[in-house]
C-alpha cells in the first residue's frame, strides 16, 4: 500500500489509473466489417456505419431477457452502400460461424446490423461488435427457425451473392 501526503499526487494517480482502466479507442482499434460481393470489397468502422443512419428495433430474443432495444444500419441500406447486390447474403462471425440469408428478408423485415443494445455498445464478448437483428416480436413468422439461426452475433463479414 502506497501512502500519498498530498491531494495533487493522488489526482494523479487516479488519473494514471482511470486511463488503464477505460482507455480511448483510436479509429483503428474501432470494430470493422466486411463486405464483399461482385462489385468488390468494402471495409466498414463502427462510426461509418453509425453516419449511414441507424434505426431501432425493440423485440425481445432467445439470448436476452426482457425487451431491448437494437440499433443499428438497415442491412438492406447497407447493402446499398455497398454496392452489393444478390440474391444470398452469407453472414460470418469472429468464431467463423456463418449462416446463408435471403436478402429478401432485409427488406421484408426490415432486418439491421445491431450497433448498440439498450444505447450502449455491444462488446465482443457480449454478442458485439455487430448483431444481425429482426424485429422479431412484430411477425409471428419471425419467432422460431430459420429467423433465430439468421440472427448471427459477433459478425466480422457480409459476402453477397
Amino acid at each position: 500500500m502506497f501512502k500519498t501526503t498530498s491531494l495533487s499526487a493522488f489526482i494523479v494517480v487516479a488519473a494514471a489509473a482511470a486511463t488503464f482502466a477505460f482507455p480511448t479507442l483510436a479509429a483503428d482499434d474501432l470494430p470493422k466489417l466486411k463486405v464483399t460481393s461482385a462489385a468488390g470489397s468494402v471495409t466498414y468502422d463502427r462510426d461509418q456505419l453509425e453516419k449511414m443512419g441507424m434505426v431501432s428495433i425493440k423485440t425481445t430474443t432467445p439470448w436476452n431477457e426482457g425487451v431491448i432495444d437494437f440499433e443499428g444500419v438497415p442491412l438492406e441500406k447497407l447493402l446499398k452502400e455497398a454496392g452489393a447486390s444478390g440474391e444470398t447474403a452469407t453472414v460470418t462471425a469472429l468464431n467463423d460461424y456463418s449462416v446463408d440469408i435471403p436478402t429478401s428478408d432485409f427488406s421484408e423485415f426490415g432486418t439491421i446490423l445491431a450497433i448498440k443494445r439498450n444505447g450502449e455498445y455491444m462488446p465482443v464478448d457480449d454478442q458485439g461488435p455487430f448483431f444481425v437483428m429482426y424485429p422479431f416480436d412484430s411477425n409471428p413468422v419471425l419467432q422460431g427457425q430459420p429467423y433465430h439461426g439468421r440472427a448471427v452475433w459477433q459478425v466480422k463479414e457480409i459476402s453477397v451473392e
